[in-house]
C-alpha cells in the first residue's frame, strides 16, 4: 500500500485545489447575476412607481410579470449557489475521510513490517546463540575426553549463576505501544455532532438537496430521493409537510 496510499493522497491532494477553485468561481458567477438582476430590479420597480398612474392596466400587469420573473431567476440564482456551497462541503469532508483512512492503513501496515522485521532479527540471534551453545559444548566435550583419557580427572562444575546477578532488560520497541485504529474504523467514523442535519431522514447534507419555499419550514432542506424528485421542479416547491398544511388552510 506505500506506492498505492501515497499515489492516492498525492493525487486527491492535487486535484481537490482545482474542483474548489472551480466550485468558487461558478459561485462568484451566480453572485454577479444576482446582483445585476437585483439592478434591474431596482430599475424596473422605480419606472414602475414613477409611471404606474399613466400604464393601462395591461401594462401594468406586464410590468409587474416582469418583476416576479426576475424575482424568480435571482432566487434560483441564490438556490444554485446554496446548493453548490453544500456539494463543495461535502467534497472537502469526503477527502478528509479518505486521507484519514489511508494514514490509518498506512500506519498499520508500518506497524506489520516493524513487528515482522523485529521478528526475523529475533529468530536470526536465536539461530546464532544456538549455534555457538552447541560448538562450546562441542569443545568441552573434546576437551573433557582427551583430560579423562590422560589423568582421570574429574572436571570442575560450571559455576553457577549468581542470585544477585540481573539479566540484560529486554528493550520493547516503541511502535508495540501505539494502538492504532483499524482502517475500517475510521472510514466507519461517527458523523461530527456539530453538523447541522437536514431532510425527513434527519441526516447531514450530500448529494442533490432542494429547499422548501415555505419560510417557516422548520427543515428547509430536503434530499432529492427523499422526496421522489430526480430533477429541479420549475416555480415554487413545498414539503410533504408544509403542503399538507397549506391544503387545510
Amino acid at each position: 500500500c506505500d506506492g498505492g496510499c501515497t499515489k492516492r493522497v498525492r493525487k486527491g491532494l492535487e486535484t481537490l485545489p482545482a474542483e474548489l477553485q472551480r466550485n468558487f468561481n461558478l459561485m462568484r458567477d451566480l453572485d454577479s447575476r444576482v446582483q445585476g438582476i437585483s439592478k434591474n430590479i431596482e430599475k424596473l420597480s422605480h419606472t414602475y412607481l414613477t409611471n404606474a398612474k399613466t400604464y393601462t392596466a395591461s401594462e401594468r400587469s406586464e410590468h409587474l410579470e416582469n418583476i416576479r420573473k426576475m424575482f424568480e431567476k435571482a432566487k434560483e440564482y441564490g438556490d444554485d449557489k446554496v446548493q453548490l456551497a453544500m456539494q463543495t462541503y461535502e467534497m472537502v469532508d469526503k477527502h478528509i475521510r479518505r486521507l484519514d483512512a489511508d494514514l490509518a492503513r498506512f500506519e498499520a501496515e508500518l506497524k506489520d513490517k516493524v513487528l515482522n522485521s523485529q521478528g526475523s532479527d529475533s529468530e536470526s540471534t536465536t539461530k546464532k546463540r544456538g549455534r555457538k551453545i552447541q560448538e562450546k559444548a562441542d569443545k568441552k566435550k573434546k576437551s573433557r575426553g582427551r583430560s579423562m583419557s590422560s589423568d582421570d580427572e574429574v572436571p570442575k562444575p560450571a559455576r553457577k549463576k549468581l542470585k544477585g546477578q540481573v539479566s540484560q532488560p529486554v528493550e520493547v520497541p516503541l511502535l508495540q505501544s501505539i494502538s492504532i485504529s483499524h482502517p475500517s474504523d475510521v472510514l466507519d467514523m461517527p458523523v461530527d455532532p456539530n453538523e447541522p442535519t437536514y431532510c425527513l431522514c434527519h441526516q447531514v447534507s450530500y448529494g442533490e438537496m432542494i429547499g422548501c419555499d415555505n419560510p417557516d419550514c422548520p427543515i428547509e432542506w430536503f434530499h432529492f430521493t427523499c422526496v421522489g424528485l430526480t430533477s429541479k421542479p420549475k416555480g415554487k416547491w413545498f414539503c410533504p409537510k408544509c403542503s399538507t398544511d397549506r391544503k387545510k388552510k
